[in-house]
Parts: C-alpha cells; structure tokens; sequence
C-alpha cells in the first residue's frame, strides 16, 4: 500500500474512516471525500478530523468535501485527488444512506436520497474513476455492499433500502464482467455482524444494540486482506468479514467486540446475510 492512493466515499467516520486509518498505517495516500465539512449535531467527525487521523496514522490526506449526488463535486474530486498524487489506485464507494421503512413509511424524498447516494452514488464514482483505476498496476474498487441474496426475507421489511444496497452490489457484479479484462478489480465486502456505527446508534436500538456489535476495525482489516490480492485474479466476489480474515489466519475475534464480556452467538447479526 505505499504510496498507493484510495479514494474513499464517505470517509469521514465509521468504517470508512477505519478503513482509511488502516490503510494509511500501510503508507497509503487516502483522500476523504463526504459530506461533512462542518461538525454535526448527531454525528461524530468531519472530512478534516478524519485527516488528521488519517495522517497520525503515518499516511498522507486529501479531505474535500463531496456530495455523490452530484457528478460536477465527484469530478472535482477525482480531478484533484490526480492534481495532488498522481492517480487513482483504490477505490472504496462506502458512502450510504439508510431507511429501515415498509413500503407506505418509506416518502418519496428518503426512495430517493438513498438511490441516488447508493446505487447511483457508487455507479457514477465507479465511472468518474475508472480511467485512472485502469493506468494502475493492481487496482482496486471495494463496494460495501451485501451479497445477492435474492430472497423475499431481506425485501419485505425495507423494501426501498434493500433495492438501493443490492444496487450497490450489482455494480459489482456487472462491472467486475465488465473490467475483468483490464485487471480491474471489483468486489463487495459486508459485515457477518452489526458493526458500531452512528447507523446502529442513532436506527437500530442504541446503546444496548452498540454493545452487541464489533468495531469498524474488523471491516478495515478484511478489506487491507482483500485489496492486496491480484485484481486479476480477485474480483465478482461477495466478501465477509469474519470469513476473509479466517481465511487469512485469524482464530480469535475478541479483540474486535464492543463488549468483550459478550460471546461470538451473543453478538447482532447483520442484514443480508
């Protein structure tokens, strides 16, 4: 990862953030594109705090403040992630927006926040860095997005959330067939728990349901294990967490629980899965 350069969506806190955090102690260069330029009432972090994390981890940062929604701000963005470090090796689309409503509490306003952020937000980000991510030597694009499990269970309760994650994950399934030929790597990584993020906090129960949950660190390492491997030989797949970094060794996840009191079969599972 030296000198490596990740463009992240989304980057200023939670799992993007541990994912940059990561990957910079490897001597990336990581460029923090979100939202959050200003602190949030509810919210930990900005593109800035995430910086200097970012850079306290021994990597280089790029914060600019980014609304997907708007190809004119991700161009911008890919344009001066180029102006300051050359090109793009990395891609991470992670930025997402959720509503865990049935179909008559879902309003037209949220339908759309959330396809425009994850489906449309990954595809366009997907395109805009594409011709930099085809002059690297190994590149990468990592969606955070689940598995295609195409069943009636994981629709019903959030029909509109569901569709715009799994649109997340088609681009994967299209664009890995797509770029298989260029060696340009695309593929999924979701979480076999419930990861603590403001998400869990703020939707899924609070801080009993953060308790039951692991660190956004388990996510960061199995997605360093994944973008390491030979994007022409690595790519369409659905990772796990947990199953990536057991394939790489790892036997004990305590280290990654909120709550290290908890056992593995006491902890949230995750959607999708």
């Amino acid at each position: 990862m030296k000198n490596k350069t990740v463009f992240i969506t989304g980057g200023s806190r939670g799992i993007g953030l541990a994912i940059g955090v990561r990957l910079a102690r490897a001597g990336a260069n990581v460029v923090i594109a979100a939202k959050t330029a200003d602190p949030h009432p509810r919210l930990p972090g900005t593109i800035y705090t995430a910086a200097a994390e970012i850079e306290a981890a021994g990597g280089r940062a790029l914060p600019l403040k980014v609304d997907i929604r708007e190809e004119e701000q991700v161009q911008f963005a890919v344009d001066e992630t180029v102006r300051t470090f050359g090109g793009i090796d990395i891609l991470i689309n992670n930025a997402s927006a959720i509503s865990l409503t049935p179909t008559l509490h879902t309003d037209m306003k949220r339908y759309d926040l959330m396809h425009q952020i994850n489906t449309r937000g990954t595809f366009l980000t997907s395109k805009l860095c594409l011709p930099h991510l085809l002059k690297s030597d190994n590149p990468h694009v990592l969606n955070l997005s689940p598995p295609l499990n195409m069943e009636t269970r994981w629709f019903a309760p959030h029909v509109a959330y569901t569709m715009a994650k799994f649109g997340m994950s088609m681009c994967v399934l299209g664009m890995a067939g797509e770029f298989r030929k260029q060696g340009v790597a695309f593929n999924a990584l979701w979480p076999r728990t419930a990861i603590a993020t403001a998400a869990v906090q703020n939707l899924l129960g609070g801080e009993e349901s953060v308790r039951r949950c692991r660190t956004p660190e388990i996510m960061a390492d199995a997605a360093f294990a994944i973008l390491q491997k030979n994007s022409r030989e690595c790519t369409g797949q659905f990772f796990v967490d947990e199953d990536v970094l057991t394939a790489e060794g790892v036997t004990d996840f305590a280290k990654y629980r909120v709550d290290t009191t908890l056992s593995d079969e006491e902890l949230m599972p995750d959607f999708f899965l």
